[in-house]
């Protein structure tokens, strides 16, 4: 089996309370002299303390068009990405030229040449290194991105893959914009970037960290509608429908259930989970369709509040706070999973 030998996250370097973030979104999204009552109420229930951003909150006043904003995407993910990869490194006791394949995925900025193209010389890697560049895949990506990495490394055991995300969110705020999709985004998102490495089961890695066992990939049908973008001369504009947490609640359980069986495990057997934050309301659907004790997401939510959701970067936070626990026995059953626009699921079977 492949193994997660080291995770390692980053945040940019603005920090704000949810306080100062909404007091933004009331200047640059509401009509002037408007009731913020609704506003004030979607940000305080969303569950989030503070979230970093890439730009100062100043600097989210202005008209920004959509290259104006990828340009700013462009220049802070290759920084953010090169802080990212070589903590993760660093932490897994390897070198840039061991990097056998490098995968980058985000959902809020484009570039050609790509991120992970812009890194290789930045970082050392090999000139013949792997490069996956994945877009579209939203916050489901940091889940499907370590299990596309665990179906490589089973082809290839003795070599080093790493997976880089990173979420730019806030360059996707549409001023001026206060129906409710943009103004539930701009409670729930943050900006930042995460990378995790992954070796096969042949390779000599003396780094601890949980093995890869197994993977699902489920896509529901009749639900493209609930999540996404609109892509218009502005930039990305959110597409979030409130039913949301019903697709979770119609679905989940059943394809966690069918997933566990073949391995002679079921919910309650799960040691830790490791679940994308989506916002309380998914979370508190999940919770609900696994019947899982009131602790079981503990992580999940202390990251949704210290950074918000950072989208396909944020479930690779909450595993690397998970893999820095003291935690159950040695040989316990985890659960990462995550879901994103399509609507989709991502599961992948952990055993530490």
């Amino acid at each position: 089996m492949s193994r997660i030998v080291a995770v390692h996250g980053v945040l940019p370097p603005h920090r704000h309370s949810q306080r100062e973030v909404t007091d933004m979104v009331a200047r640059t999204c509401l009509p002037q002299g408007s009731d913020r009552r609704v506003l004030d109420r979607i940000h305080g229930n969303a569950g989030v303390r503070s979230r970093n951003t890439v730009l100062p909150l100043e600097g989210y006043a202005g008209p920004h068009d959509f290259g104006t904003s990828n340009d700013v995407f462009i220049r802070a993910a290759v920084d953010l990405g090169a802080e990212a990869v070589r903590g993760a490194l660093r932490k897994a006791g390897l070198l840039p030229t061991d990097v056998d394949l490098l995968m980058f995925t985000s959902v809020t900025g484009i570039a050609a040449p790509s991120v992970d193209a812009r890194l290789v010389g930045r970082l050392g890697l090999r000139p013949d290194v792997k490069r996956l560049p994945v877009f579209g895949l939203g916050c489901v990506a940091g889940a499907a991105g370590v299990a596309r990495l665990h179906d490589y490394l089973l082809g290839h055991p003795g070599q080093v893959a790493v997976l880089l995300s990173v979420e730019l969110c806030s360059l996707t705020f549409q001023r001026d914009d206060a129906t409710p999709a943009n103004l539930v985004a701009t409670a729930l998102f943050g900006d930042g970037a995460a990378a995790a490495v992954l070796v096969g089961g042949e390779h000599p890695s003396r780094a601890g960290g949980p093995e890869v066992l197994d993977t699902r990939s489920r896509l529901y049908p009749d639900t493209g509608h609930v999540m996404g973008w609109d892509i218009r001369s502005s930039g990305f504009t959110v597409v979030l429908d409130p039913a949301v947490p019903d697709v979770v609640r119609r679905y989940l359980a059943e394809d966690v259930t069918a997933f566990l069986e073949p391995h002679g495990l079921k919910p309650k057997d799960i040691a830790r989970w490791v679940c994308h934050p989506g916002g309380p309301k998914v979370l508190e659907a999940v919770t609900d369709a696994l019947d899982l004790p009131g602790s079981a997401l503990d992580v999940t939510r202390r990251s949704l509040a210290e950074t918000g959701n950072l989208s396909s970067s944020s479930v690779l936070h909450v595993l690397r706070d998970t893999m820095e626990q003291r935690g159950p026995d040695p040989g316990s059953p985890g659960l990462l999973m995550a879901m994103g626009p399509g609507f989709c699921c991502e599961l992948v079977l952990l055993r530490w």
